[in-house]
């Protein structure tokens, strides 16, 4: 018997495969293994070799369970909001735990940023008369110990997206999954990410003019407690069927503004007032998004209005921060009486109320040209009393 079981355990030792086996090697083996005790068996390792090439003889039905469960597993995969570009491989996420913030703003603050920081501009460049009446008659300079937080948020504003940045992709699909209540994470191309209005099959496209910063203001919005209210009864009016409008583009170039007002030293008051950056301009974007929603509302705006009402709200961002943030606090509050009179101090300070005397109106004066909504713009560094519309 011995003998036998030393064939049969020299068989299993050189690991023969499977199908090598034959049907009568395999009964005899098992019979030798049923009289031999099993610590024999298993100093030898011929417990494992049996057990596995036993195992690899399946039974035909379950080979058929196996391949149609397999099928349906692929057809799965497959079921995927929206489309794949051509010649584009898809990246397929997978389950991802959102992100806050904070967690977000520290990926940032403990990455290597310094390519991005060389390329910033903390400041509008200024010249001749406009240059000596900023610095006589214009706001105080930002305290040194601001000066780092500040560079923080423009570099972030540097910063593309990286699909092999795993925050990013956690930042992207919380956006997705808070706005349109879904509880799984979507491919990363396709026109599913339209219907949280981005323009195309990827939303990367749409950040060449304000980088990631673009995409961390609106997760402030959304993960916020305060601002989730407003951030919901924005992109419901986003969908609206006559004034709809793409709420993630128009929250971009509301995060362009945001950048150029502190740019322009608007902020370095508030700033310097509440020792911080960050929150200053994270309060600005909401408050210059809350003036939108309230104009495009209140005034039935359409997407061809875009351009003169994003012009607005520039102006009154650069010319009266401190009263749009007052709005902001006073709508959090619940104060809408202080707000509805926020609201109108706020409208008699646009230059065509104060020209005609009569309230705000967007009409366009004849002769000039509508301007249209046509997505963001890049980025680019302004010269004091010049305007620019999207």
């Amino acid at each position: 018997m011995d003998l036998h079981l030393n064939r049969y355990i020299i068989m299993a030792a050189d690991r023969l495969p499977a199908e090598s086996w034959q049907d009568q090697d395999v009964n005899n083996c098992i019979s030798l293994a049923k009289s031999s005790p099993i610590s024999i068996l298993k100093k030898n390792g011929l417990l494992q070799s049996l057990a596995a090439g036993v195992s690899t003889k399946e039974p035909e039905d379950l080979n058929q369970d196996l391949k149609r469960a397999q099928e349906e597993w692929d057809a799965v995969e497959s079921i995927q909001p929206g489309s794949t570009p051509q010649n584009r491989a898809d990246v397929f996420i997978g389950q991802l735990p959102s992100i806050s913030f904070n967690e977000a703003l520290q990926h940032f603050q403990t990455a290597d940023l310094s390519a991005h920081m060389k390329n910033i501009q903390v400041t509008a460049s200024r010249t001749g008369l406009f240059a000596i009446t900023r610095l006589l008659f214009g706001p105080p300079r930002l305290h040194r110990d601001l000066q780092e937080e500040r560079n923080l948020v423009f570099a972030i504003a540097q910063c593309s997206f990286d699909n092999n940045e795993r925050v990013h992709t956690r930042v992207l699909q919380t956006v997705y999954k808070k706005l349109t209540g879904s509880r799984f994470d979507c491919s990363r191309y396709g026109s599913h990410w339209e219907e949280v209005g981005f323009q195309g099959v990827d939303p990367a496209t749409d950040l060449r003019g304000t980088g990631f910063l673009g995409l961390m203001q609106v997760l402030y919005l959304i993960m916020n407690p305060q601002t989730l209210p407003l951030a919901h009864s924005i992109y419901k009016l986003s969908q609206h069927q006559s004034q709809n409008f793409p709420f993630c583009a128009m929250s971009i170039n509301i995060t362009r503004i945001t950048i150029q007002t502190l740019r322009e030293e608007c902020l370095n008051k508030e700033c310097n007032r509440r020792k911080q950056v960050v929150g200053v301009v994270n309060d600005l974007y909401v408050a210059a998004f809350l003036h939108l929603y309230h104009i495009w509302k209140t005034q039935n705006k359409t997407i061809s209005d875009s351009g003169l009402v994003l012009k607005e709200v520039e102006d009154v961002c650069k010319k009266n921060s401190k009263l749009i943030l007052k709005r902001l606090e006073s709508y959090l509050n619940k104060e809408h009486s202080v707000l509805d009179a926020t609201l109108e101090d706020m409208s008699s300070l646009h230059p065509s109320s104060a020209v005609t005397g009569q309230s705000l109106k967007l009409d366009l004066p004849s002769g000039v040209k509508e301007a249209n909504f046509t997505g963001v713009c890049e980025l680019a560094i302004e010269m004091e009393g010049e305007t620019r519309l999207i």
